[in-house]
């Protein structure tokens, strides 16, 4: 039956992550669906690894997502 469910249910995207230090450089990257565990994680719109041990740029954060059911939702016809 999940197998059913899944043709019919959209995958969650994959996020991208930058972990800040208290400097606000980049010190990792993660793609993940959910938020990161811990402090210092922001969600980017993508990774670019000539951020790695500077500042990251204002403008690659996303701006805050409303949360969201992690229940299937259909997709819409």
């Amino acid at each position: 039956m999940h197998f059913l469910w899944s043709l019919f249910t959209r995958k969650p995207a994959l996020r991208q992550f930058a972990l800040l230090d208290v400097q606000g450089r980049c010190q990792a990257f993660k793609e993940c669906h959910q938020p990161p565990v811990g402090e210092g994680w922001v969600e980017i719109e993508e990774i670019r690894l000539s951020w790695m041990h500077h500042p990251l740029p204002a403008s690659a954060r996303v701006s805050p997502r409303p949360a969201r059911s992690p229940r299937h939702q259909p997709l819409a016809a």
